[in-house]
C-alpha cells in the first residue's frame, strides 16, 4: 500500500496539481471480497485511466431528507424481544451519530397494521360488523402503544431529528365496500371521515412526541391483494384529497406533507393524473415510488412534469435469505443510486428488521419473506444486505445535504452530493464484469480511484 500511495502522490507531481489533497475518507463494499461496507485505504488506479467522475458543486439539485427503513410492529417487536443493553446499544448504531454508528435519519411507519403485523386492525374496529362510526368514537392508537410507539420514543432520544413518513395499508373495514381489511375501495361517503382518522392519527401521535413530517395517501394503491390492503383508483385520491384531506390538514393546522400514490416506477400516470387535479394539486408536496416495476428514470418523468413537486423513494424489499454478490449491487445502481439521480429526496429499503423465521406477517397476502435489513434472533443481530446498502449513504449524506453534479457513466454509475458541513460526498459503483480504474475530479482536485467488478465506493473529502 506505501507503493501505491508513492504512485499517487507521483501521479499529482506530473499531473501539475499544485495542491496536494489528502486522500478522501473512503468506505468499501466488494461482496466478492467479503468486505462489507469497511473504512480502508483507497486502491490507487493507474494514472492513465480513461474515465473520470467530474464533480461541480455549484450546479446543483434536489436536498435530501434522509435514507433509512420501515418500522413495522414486526420490527418493533423484535426490537423490544432484546434485552434493553442490547437493544440500546443496536439503536445507537443505528440511529447515532458516533464514529461507529451508521446514521439512520429517516423511517417510514404503517398507519395501523401493515403486512408484516400479527394480524390485521385498524385505529377504529368495531366488534359489530354492521356498524360504522363516522364519529371516530372509538379511535384509539390501540396496539401501537404496545411496540411502535415505544420504540420511536427510544429511536427519538437518540435522534430527535430523525424524519417520519406514514403510510395506511387499509382505512377501517366499516368504511369498505366490501367490509374487509383486504382489498376493496373506501366508499365515497366515508370519505371525509377516513380525512378525520388521519387528522387524528397525526394529533394523537403528536401527544406521544412523535411528529409525522409525510403522510402517503395509500400504500400500494394498485395491489388490493396484501392484507391489509385497499384499491384506490387515482381519481378518487385526487377527489380524497382536493375534497377532504387537504381542507381537513388545513383547518386543523396540521403542516404534514402530503404524498400522492406510493406504488411502483411502472405507473407514473397515476401521480400525474392527480397531481393534474386542480383542487388536489395545491395541498400535494409531491409522489412516492417502489420498484417492484418499472425502472427507476419514471421518477425523472415525473420531475418533468411537475418540478415544483418533490420526490421520494420509499419502499424496496430483499427476499430471504438473501445475497450479498446479488442484491447489493443491484439495490445500490437502482436505490441508492439511481433513485436520487432521478430527484428522490429520500432512499428507503423494507424493513427495518426481520427474526429467523421471517414472522410476524398477515394471513391471506402478508409478506412471509420479506428480509430485514437486520436479522434480531434474541440479542443476536446478522446485518443483511439492505444495512450495507443504507449504510453507505445514510452514513455521510446528513439530511439538508445537496445532490450536485457528477459524470454519468454506464460503466460506474455514481451520485455526488454536497453537505451542510462542506463536505462532498460521492457513491459509485462498478457495475461491469472487470476492475475499473478511474479519476475522481472536483474543484482543481484530482483522485485516482479503483473498484472491483460489483463492488461500491463511498469517497468523502472537504
Amino acid at each position: 500500500m506505501k507503493l501505491r500511495i508513492v504512485l499517487f502522490l507521483f501521479y499529482l507531481l506530473i499531473s501539475g496539481c499544485k495542491n496536494t489533497p489528502q486522500l478522501p475518507e473512503f468506505w468499501l463494499t466488494d461482496p466478492k471480497s467479503d468486505i462489507l461496507f469497511q473504512q480502508t485505504e483507497q486502491a490507487i488506479s493507474s494514472s492513465e485511466a480513461n474515465l473520470r467522475i467530474q464533480i461541480d458543486p455549484n450546479q446543483s439539485f434536489q436536498t435530501m431528507d434522509g435514507f433509512g427503513f420501515t418500522l413495522s410492529q414486526g420490527s418493533a417487536q423484535h426490537l423490544l424481544a432484546m434485552s434493553e443493553e442490547s437493544r440500546q446499544t443496536l439503536l445507537q448504531e443505528l440511529f447515532g451519530s458516533g464514529e461507529n454508528d451508521v446514521r439512520i435519519s429517516y423511517l417510514r411507519l404503517s398507519v395501523a397494521a401493515s403486512d408484516l403485523n400479527e394480524f390485521p386492525f385498524s385505529y377504529d374496529d368495531l366488534k359489530d360488523s354492521t356498524a360504522i362510526d363516522p364519529d371516530l368514537e372509538h379511535f384509539s392508537l390501540s396496539y401501537d402503544t404496545l411496540d411502535v410507539i415505544p420504540v420511536l420514543q427510544e429511536i427519538l432520544k437518540i435522534n430527535p431529528e430523525i424524519k417520519l413518513m406514514a403510510s395506511p395499508w387499509s382505512p377501517p373495514a366499516w368504511m369498505k365496500d366490501n367490509k374487509d381489511t383486504r382489498g376493496g375501495s373506501l366508499l365515497e361517503k366515508f370519505e371525509p371521515a377516513y380525512a378525520q382518522y388521519l387528522v387524528r392519527y397525526i394529533q394523537e401521535m403528536s401527544e406521544h412526541g412523535i411528529r409525522i413530517d409525510a403522510l402517503t395517501i395509500q400504500n400500494e394503491p394498485f395491489h388490493p391483494g396484501n392484507n391489509p390492503s385497499l384499491l384506490m383508483l387515482p381519481e378518487q385520491q385526487a377527489r380524497f384529497i382536493g375534497r377532504y384531506l387537504g381542507p381537513a390538514f388545513q383547518d386543523a393546522g396540521i403542516d404534514t406533507k402530503i404524498v400522492v400514490y406510493d406504488h411502483n416506477a411502472d405507473r407514473p400516470d397515476y401521480p400525474i393524473t392527480v397531481m393534474q387535479d386542480s383542487l388536489a394539486n395545491p395541498f400535494i408536496d409531491g409522489s412516492a415510488f417502489h420498484l417492484y416495476g418499472g425502472t427507476i428514470d419514471a421518477l425523472s418523468e415525473l420531475h418533468e412534469a411537475f418540478p415544483d413537486k418533490n420526490l421520494y423513494f420509499t419502499e424496496q424489499w430483499v427476499g430471504a435469505p438473501g445475497n450479498m454478490e446479488g442484491d447489493i449491487p443491484w439495490h445500490v445502481k437502482n436505490l441508492l443510486i439511481g433513485a436520487p439521480r432521478n430527484w428522490a429526496k429520500t432512499v428507503l429499503e423494507w424493513n427495518l428488521s426481520s427474526n429467523p423465521s421471517l414472522t410476524p406477517h398477515t394471513d391471506r397476502g402478508g409478506c412471509d419473506r420479506c428480509l430485514g435489513a437486520i436479522t434480531i434472533d434474541g440479542d443476536e443481530v446478522t446485518r443483511n444486505p439492505a444495512y450495507y446498502v443504507i449504510a453507505h449513504g445514510s452514513k455521510f449524506v446528513d439530511p439538508g445535504s445537496k445532490r450536485i453534479s457528477s459524470t454519468e457513466l454506464v460503466e460506474i454509475p455514481n451520485v455526488a452530493y454536497l453537505t451542510p458541513e462542506g463536505k462532498i460526498v460521492l457513491i459509485a459503483h462498478n457495475d461491469t464484469d472487470s476492475p475499473i480504474d478511474f479519476l475522481i475530479e472536483s474543484g482543481g482536485l484530482t483522485f485516482s480511484a479503483s473498484l472491483n467488478s460489483k463492488a461500491t465506493g463511498t469517497w468523502i473529502w472537504e
